[in-house]
């Protein structure tokens, strides 16, 4: 991996800028695609010239930063506001440039084929728990589209303006305290039942102790999220997914996750416990092996009933 380190600030924009590359491909929309809560994310854009903007809040302050793919091995980026220069510090880690996949061999041929196809998606990175964990909290046990409509109506109304010449209406989520204060009858109407506001509430009296889970090993983390009630096992998942770089992060609890393995390679529907078995040959990659059968176009689950368009996570 080479990178040019942070240019200077430009007196004209004040934005920073960085350039990555690496020998192995960079997929980036593939890699930051877990970055976006579903079409019309107020902390997130995409725009016609191919760039992926995102809002963000640094231990150092707010950022805004457009990501650009260059060619398959390089990554332009800017950025602005206070939490630029800390943000592009940190990209070639949240971009998982380091991570070594020597040791990812599947023997499944779908998951193989997957991987051969897909030889740039990376692992995100963020190293910031907050901004993870409050959309997942919002996305259980309900269908995803409610849980997308229930984050836009609360980053609009408790969000601040995205830093830097932004695309119209970027903005970026709230602090811990804000979540924190937010009145019962607020998450009400924004369709966020009790149990999942009191999480969110819980979780951000302890939010400092909750980043700081992005310093620990994997099972550290993930035993330290659950120390707030209302974190199970697929809560913790999506949040390593997203905030560790946890490549064998595996959502399970997720209501369509285990049929969907099972008939993508076995051709027939099994349960969580199923699961988790047949892919422990897979780690420490079974939620790269997840990603990559999606990516493919691979991972399919007949549909039996009436179509939905949802997901829906039938626990936390």
């Amino acid at each position: 991996m080479t990178s040019a380190p942070p240019a200077p600030t430009s007196a004209v924009s004040g934005a920073r800028s960085r350039t990555l590359s690496s020998e192995r491909p960079i997929d980036l929309a593939a890699t930051i695609s877990p970055l976006r809560r579903g079409f019309g994310d107020p902390c997130h854009r995409e725009t016609p010239d191919g760039a992926h903007w995102h809002a963000s809040r640094m231990p150092s302050g707010e950022v805004t930063f457009r990501l650009r793919q260059a060619d398959r091995h390089t990554v332009e980026t800017r950025a602005w506001g206070a939490g630029a220069e800390e943000f592009l510090e940190r990209l070639p880690a949240m971009l998982c440039l380091d991570e070594d996949v020597s040791d990812f061999t599947p023997e499944h041929p779908k998951v193989a084929e997957a991987h051969r196809r897909n030889p740039g998606l990376r692992m995100l990175r963020t190293g910031l728990v907050w901004e993870a964990l409050v959309p997942a909290v919002l996305e259980q046990k309900v269908h995803t589209r409610t849980a997308h409509e229930s984050w836009r109506k609360l980053v609009w109304r408790y969000g601040t303006p995205a830093p830097g010449p932004v695309p119209q209406g970027l903005r970026v989520m709230p602090d811990a305290e804000t979540w924190r204060h937010i009145p019962s009858w607020v998450y009400h109407r924004a369709n966020v039942e009790p149990q999942r506001s009191k999480t969110i509430v819980l979780a951000a009296r302890i939010a400092p102790k909750l980043e700081q889970a992005a310093e620990l090993g994997p099972e550290e983390a993930a035993q330290r999220l659950r120390t707030v009630p209302g974190i199970g096992v697929w809560t913790a998942a999506e949040i390593a997914q997203r905030a560790f770089g946890d490549a064998d992060a595996l959502s399970v609890g997720d209501f369509h996750l285990a049929a969907t393995v099972g008939w993508t390679l076995l051709g027939k529907p099994i349960d969580d416990d199923a699961m988790v078995e047949y892919l422990e040959p897979l780690r420490p990659h079974r939620y790269r092996a997840v990603r990559l059968l999606g990516l493919a176009g691979f991972a399919h689950k007949p549909k039996f009933g009436p179509r939905t368009p949802y997901t829906d996570h039938s626990r936390i």
